[in-house]
């Protein structure tokens, strides 16, 4: 079996599996953007997907979380076949199964902190408001912003907004958190910042974390490494 399709070992649970996925968008010449992707995510992993600009990174992303649908091939979330959904199916498992962090926050600037981190929860309507509430406090808490919980995010610096973000992405308890250069818009200090939050939530929380990062440092500190060139996986391997 070549790297680029390697199965998690048994013993692990396999959270993400992409099963041939080919993204083509259709034009008078189309354009492929991921071709044949195989490969498997286990729990408690740490993955960044690398490769260069125009690789298809994000796009494969996007297909992996749901947000967009392959040409061929399929997406299985913790065992599930997601091909057939229908569109609302597909939002609920987002909503319940898999967690975002994007470059750019997309807070919304109306809502303080602790409001952001509850709206997942408020969509989801699994718990009550008090345990919404104290369920985002203590969140927020783990990523050291305890002292911001009434502030809004024009209050807040662009390393405090990425965390407040992968609290929300945290907020429905998710198995998985799929994110898109989380630190491509930020200085070294707040990288640095966003980056431990991340390994922290994989190393306590056993929390799966698949990264799209150009950052080769930050990636060479990641346990795995999903590397593409030209929408291909070149090359799949764990890193010591």
């Amino acid at each position: 079996m070549s790297r680029a399709a390697r199965a998690q070992p048994a013993a692990t649970p396999v959270l993400l599996e992409a099963r041939g996925l080919t993204r083509i968008l259709p034009a008078v010449v189309p354009v492929t953007l991921v071709e044949d992707v195989n490969f498997q995510v286990g729990a408690a992993e740490f993955v960044a997907i690398t490769g260069p600009s125009g690789s298809g990174k994000s796009s494969l992303l996007y297909l992996l979380g749901l947000l967009d649908r392959p040409t061929s091939g399929e997406v299985l979330i913790g065992g599930a076949r997601t091909e057939d959904l229908t569109s609302a199916e597909l939002a609920h498992m987002r909503l319940e199964k898999l967690g975002f962090v994007f470059q750019f926050h997309f807070l919304l600037p109306e809502f303080t902190t602790l409001e952001n981190v509850m709206i997942p929860m408020q969509k989801l309507g699994k718990l009550s408001p008090k345990d919404q509430l104290d369920h985002a406090t203590a969140l927020l808490a783990g990523l050291g912003l305890e002292d911001f919980l009434h502030r809004r995010p024009a209050q807040l610096s662009g390393g405090q907004r990425q965390r407040v973000a992968v609290a929300r992405a945290l907020a429905n308890s998710p198995d998985l958190i799929l994110a898109d250069e989380p630190t491509g818009s930020l200085d070294s200090a707040a990288t640095e910042q966003v980056f431990e939050s991340l390994q922290k939530i994989v190393e306590t929380r056993k929390t799966t974390v698949v990264a799209v990062t150009h950052d080769m440092e930050l990636a060479a500190r990641m346990e795995r490494r999903i590397h593409l060139v030209d929408g291909h996986i070149d090359w799949d391997r764990h890193q010591d």
